[in-house]
């Protein structure tokens, strides 16, 4: 009889246990919403590497599933993970025009040809001045990056002079793209990404300002005929990935600390590598099927600089409501660039 009372307690407290236990070790499933193909560089080289670190970070504890139809238009991913109706999102800051101010500081032109150093310094000058700010309240930021330095494609003629980009229509993608595209004389058609190749084949478009690898990527090297390459980017894109901070508040505080720790800087790094290999191969593709590339000469490249500097010096000024001196942060964006640089 006292030997089966001891069992009978022993196995009560093996259950009262396990029920504590539990929740600190159970699987969880978040789910990703996805407005790119599978086959695109942000989803198979970015966002599938980082999900098998999460796996791999918190022991098989959190999984991340991409879903395979995005819940929404690509402008709208930022408020399906801020509303809960996917747990994870990815998206363009540019593609909700007046809701980023801070976002743009990235996206200025002639940062610098590494998507990899631009993205880890833009994660850093995130830490350091604009996360105080709040910017992206309602969602847990998991990450920032930029694709590779933008440069110029068309159908029509090759551009080796501002003059050249009369009456040409290129599609932008929002952002200081799009004042950066009006500065220059180009008539700007902000549209997602996903829509280029719609919009050049039916001759809505007749051009592209974009990095190498999108060419690849939505299957332009039929349509574009003539590329102008500009070293140190015509311009950047700024990117998030965010999380419905309900989702995350469920984690366990060990899972919240794994996922940070593949996330943050080091997704960063593994988005910035992922587009600085797809840039590569987006040249190789543009070589391979004809498209006439040209480096922009040193006298296009002043006259850019030239009918671009007032965005900058705008933002700056634009930021300055806010409380943040605009001019410090481009410096200090500019030094962790270098720095970046430096270390890959």
């Amino acid at each position: 009889m006292f030997q089966r009372l001891i069992a009978s307690t022993a196995g009560a407290l093996a259950l009262t246990a396990a029920s504590f236990v539990a929740p600190a070790t159970a699987e969880t499933t978040l789910n990703l919403s996805s407005w790119l193909p599978p086959s695109h560089p942000i989803v198979a080289n970015m966002i599938v590497p980082w999900i098998e670190e999460v796996e791999k970070a918190t022991n098989g504890n959190v999984k991340v599933k991409i879903l395979p139809k995005p819940l929404g238009k690509p402008p709208a991913h930022f408020d399906i993970a801020k509303d809960g109706l996917a747990d994870i999102t990815y998206g363009v800051h540019g593609y909700q025009p007046g809701r980023f101010s801070l976002t743009k500081a990235v996206e200025m032109p002639f940062l610098g040809d590494s998507a990899t150093a631009t993205s880890v310094a833009y994660w850093r000058i995130y830490k350091k001045h604009f996360e105080k700010l709040d910017e992206h309240r309602g969602v847990k930021v998991l990450g920032l990056f930029t694709h590779g330095p933008g440069h110029i494609f068309n159908s029509q003629r090759p551009v080796e002079q501002l003059s050249d980009l009369d009456g040409l229509k290129i599609r932008v993608g929002g952002g200081v793209v799009n004042d950066v595209a009006k500065a220059i004389g180009a008539t700007a058609l902000l549209k997602p990404a996903p829509q280029s190749y719609e919009l050049m084949s039916a001759g809505v478009a007749d051009g592209v300002f974009f990095p190498q690898e999108s060419i690849k990527s939505f299957k332009l090297t039929g349509l574009v005929k003539h590329g102008t390459l500009v070293p140190g980017g015509l311009y950047n894109t700024s990117f998030f990935l965010v999380m419905n901070p309900r989702a995350f508040d469920k984690l366990s505080k060990e899972d919240q600390d794994a996922l940070m720790g593949v996330s943050g800087e080091n997704f960063s790094r593994i988005s910035g590598a992922g587009w600085d290999n797809a840039d590569a191969a987006g040249n190789a593709a543009m070589t391979a099927d004809g498209v006439a590339l040209v480096t922009a000469s040193g006298a296009l490249i002043d006259e850019i600089k030239a009918k671009t500097a007032s965005i900058e010096a705008g933002w700056v000024a634009e930021v300055s409501e806010k409380g943040l001196d605009g001019a410090a942060v481009m410096a200090d964006l500019r030094a962790e660039i270098a720095q970046a640089s430096e270390s890959n």
